[in-house]
């Protein structure tokens, strides 16, 4: 997936300090932060544009006071938006609901989580970095296979959506295009895969006023359920066995809707809603991470560093926060036109224990809770412990602030380089 380029023997092409391949979330926070601090970068986004429904739309707090360092909390106050506080499952006695992590108790401002459309996030962070004359974002345009020169990746071959192709040469290039990323197929880096049991469906029910706020969580008979509130509608996610996609969806949309109602009681009164498969999106779940996010002239972060199993719901938290230790880890020397080894290994080793951490908390979810619910066996946390589990956290509310911090903050948090704040 290279392509070795020669010195003499290379046409012309483009150059930039700084590429960035993949416009989400993590490449256009690190775009707005370098080219806020005068880097010059280029970010090469392979759709048209970013309207792609069943993505990640959850703004943290840890985001939003970085939106307010860079002057654009306002801004973000305008865009539609639902605000989520708790985090809530059925661990009394009866199935009832009882809150499990309560964000709103941690200080203010930011003390929730924003649903926002991805798209708008995206869109907002595009047409303030348009503002910076170094910041360049070329939609419609893939990465297609790197430049390497005496083992240093030196930029990325791309083509356009009408098939034309060039080359942009690059002091540094970073790849922030997810989970499919094209530097995961460089074998130096070495992708460590983890088992993972599950795949998603997310499709939308109505929502009602007397329904519970937040994030709603329940369990049935071999399937896990999550719900969104979005406001008018909730965002629904159905966890169900790896690889069982086609086999499920044979057996029929009325026995899933048995099935998922069964799981959420107060819902069932609306399963009729969901009318066709096609309203029903396949997440296929993935939980990975590269041995090495670097090379000589090439990062990776978010997804391409580490694909996040849905499990805290903190995946574009983490991404946004590798960008911001990123860009701080990195400005200095991209402004010099000089990114040596050392300077990229620093933004892994201040990322890399965060991710571990994290991912390490997702697979014991995913072997103690998930899989054996989905296997149609008891959970590790029978009703016995989650009746204990529930009266203590009646008993020390604090406890709430525990979960309630690290899906606000992660692990770690990070702070943007001074270069890029106004």
């Amino acid at each position: 997936m290279e392509r070795t380029a020669g010195p003499t023997t290379e046409p012309t092409a483009e150059r930039t300090t700084c590429c960035l391949v993949g416009g989400g979330p993590a490449g256009m926070v690190l775009g707005l932060l370098l080219a806020r601090a005068g880097v010059e970068v280029t970010v090469l986004e392979k759709h048209g544009d970013f309207l792609r429904d069943f993505r990640g739309d959850t703004v943290h707090p840890s985001t939003l006071t970085l939106l307010d360092d860079l002057g654009l909390a306002e801004r973000f106050a305008r865009l539609p938006q639902r605000r989520v506080t708790t985090v809530r499952l059925p661990l009394g006695p009866d199935g009832s609901l009882v809150t499990v992590s309560d964000i709103s108790a941690l200080p203010g401002p930011y003390n929730y989580v924003a649903m926002v459309p991805q798209w708008d996030l995206l869109d907002l962070l595009a047409d303030e970095a348009r503002q910076e004359p170094s910041f360049s974002l070329r939609m419609g345009t893939e990465a297609t296979s790197f430049l390497v020169e005496r083992g240093r990746v030196t930029g990325v071959r791309h083509r356009t959506a009408d098939g034309r192709t060039g080359e942009l040469r690059a002091t540094l290039t970073v790849a922030c295009d997810g989970r499919w990323s094209l530097a995961r197929s460089r074998p130096e880096l070495r992708l460590r895969r983890f088992a993972c049991p599950m795949d998603a469906w997310w499709f939308r029910l109505p929502r009602r006023a007397g329904d519970p706020h937040g994030l709603v969580g329940g369990t049935g008979d071999r399937i896990v359920t999550a719900m969104i509130d979005r406001g008018d509608y909730w965002q629904c996610a159905a966890l169900i066995p790896k690889g069982t996609d086609a086999e499920r969806r044979a057996a029929g949309l009325e026995r899933f809707m048995a099935d998922f109602s069964a799981a959420v009681p107060w819902l069932a009164d609306r399963a009729h809603a969901l009318r066709s498969w096609d309203e029903v999106k396949m997440l296929d779940v993935r939980l990975d991470r590269l041995r090495r996010w670097h090379r000589p002239g090439l990062l990776c972060i978010g997804d391409a560093a580490h694909a996040m199993s849905p499990v805290f719901g903190i995946g574009i938290n983490l991404a946004v926060e590798d960008a911001v230790a990123a860009a701080r880890y990195l400005v200095e020397p991209l402004r010099r036109g000089e990114v040596g080894l050392r300077d990229v290994r620093r933004v892994e080793r201040r990322r890399w224990p965060t991710a571990a951490l994290t991912q390490a908390l997702q697979r014991v979810a995913h072997a103690r809770v998930i899989a054996p619910v989905l296997a149609g066996r008891p959970a590790v946390g029978d009703t016995g412990r989650a009746q204990r589990m529930s009266e203590l956290l009646t008993t020390a509310p604090w406890l709430k602030l525990v979960p309630a911090y690290f899906i606000g903050y992660g692990a770690r948090r990070e702070r943007p380089p001074a270069q890029s704040l106004r």
